[in-house]
């Protein structure tokens, strides 16, 4: 009974940082971040817990952390709250006021942000797929997609690439069944915490479309409807201007007008969806146009080993004669993720 008493008393006065709301409650746990409108307390009991900061009466830390003040510079040290006022390091300012706070980790990630090399901060996936079969009919498929974006507080770089190849020998007669290339680059940059301009260049090659080459160059402006750590959700807007080259000596050049949108979300912790969508109208065909859809999701199996599968459609209202006017790729396989 008394080695349970001592267990009990030392529970009560083991450290932690406290949060005091002004309905009463208290959230025991380690302050992370107060970012923006939201501070977010990780307890032991409830996990990661996001609040108002408006809600919030009084906080106090055992641990040193980060805080922002209100003319913009920052202060290390533990919290208390008198009168209305945070406390720290020799500094008082009203909890209304306070622009931030961060933990050692929530302050390290913030500084990588601030002035990372172009190396820093790139993530990714790729993977590698591949099926045949032997016998009366012997046909081979191999498949593959990789993408990676560069996020930082001013700017996004993102890099996509998917290719299949497909062939049959059947009757000793060999044919190929898929054969088809997409790829691209993009550059956002933000205006303010929603608005962002976009740029994009896209290439594409699709022989059962006879297309030789497609190449795209365009740009709009986007605007982040949701933004959370779970979901992104950006919607986009813009002009482009398209060059098709086709097999059969069919050039055509046109201007285009484009909407879409752009959307992740993180289904578990192991597991990532993803989808973009581009309708582009020709301005110089009225009444032509092309429709661009990507999907995917990723399953972590290890820290970098990965489960993906991956579709990808292209409509074409006005193919070259003979040509089907819609080409769609599924695949799924194993693969890689990577953060740096």
């Amino acid at each position: 009974m008394k080695s349970v008493l001592v267990l009990l008393s030392f529970c009560v006065w083991l450290p932690a940082d406290q949060v005091f709301l002004k309905n009463g409650d208290r959230i025991s746990g380690a302050i992370m971040k107060k970012d923006g409108a939201k501070l977010t307390v990780k307890s032991d009991m409830m996990g990661e817990v996001t609040m108002s900061w408006d809600k919030v009466e009084r906080v106090q830390s055992d641990k040193p952390v980060y805080v922002t003040l209100p003319d913009g510079q920052m202060v290390n040290g533990t919290l208390t709250t008198t009168d209305g006022k945070l406390e720290v390091a020799g500094e008082a300012v009203a909890l209304a006021d306070v622009k931030a706070i961060r933990n050692d980790a929530e302050y390290n990630a913030w500084q990588r942000l601030q002035k990372p090399s172009w190396l820093d901060l790139w993530t990714g996936t790729g993977s590698l797929g591949f099926a045949g079969t032997q016998g009366n009919a012997e046909t081979q498929t191999f498949t593959t997609a990789f993408s990676a974006a560069r996020t930082t507080l001013a700017d996004k770089t993102s890099v996509r690439f998917n290719a299949i190849r497909a062939s049959a020998f059947v009757n000793n007669e060999s044919s190929q069944t898929a054969d088809a290339v997409r790829g691209g680059i993009g550059y956002d940059r933000n205006v303010n915490s929603r608005l962002f301009v976009s740029t994009f260049n896209d290439y594409e090659y699709d022989r059962f479309q006879n297309l030789d080459l497609r190449f795209v160059l365009g740009g709009g402006m986007g605007y982040k409807w949701k933004q959370t750590a779970r979901t992104k959700f950006d919607i986009l807007a813009g002009g482009a201007y398209n060059r098709e080259i086709f097999g059969n000596g069919v050039t055509r050049n046109s201007a285009e007008g484009y909407w879409g949108n752009e959307f992740s979300y993180k289904l578990t912790n192991v597991t990532t969806v993803t989808q973009t969508y581009r309708m582009f109208n020709n301005f110089t065909n009225t009444g032509q146009y092309r429709i661009n859809f990507d999907a995917g999701a990723t399953t972590k199996l290890t820290r970098w080993f990965t489960w993906n599968v991956a579709v990808s459609d292209r409509f074409l209202s006005n193919p070259v004669q003979g040509r089907e006017r819609n080409d769609f790729i599924y695949s799924t396989g194993l693969g890689f993720t990577f953060a740096r």
